[in-house]
């Protein structure tokens, strides 16, 4: 049996924390930024830790489990 890929796009987006958290970037910070406060701005820039709803999904994408 071949061995089971990763989803390339999955792998680029999310990383795994040392407690097995998954952290991802924030949307809707790439263009159309003029519009944007500078408050809204720099909340986007840090990162978020995806919901434990999708943590399931995210984590088959990354073929953790």
């Amino acid at each position: 049996m071949p061995k089971m890929k990763t989803k390339s796009s999955a792998k680029k987006r999310f990383k795994l924390t040392g407690t097995g958290k998954i952290k991802r970037k924030h949307a809707f910070k790439s263009h159309i930024l003029t519009k944007k406060s500078k408050k809204r701005k720099l909340k986007l820039t840090h990162d978020a830790l995806v919901h434990k709803h999708d943590e399931d999904n995210v984590k088959t994408m990354l073929r953790l489990k």
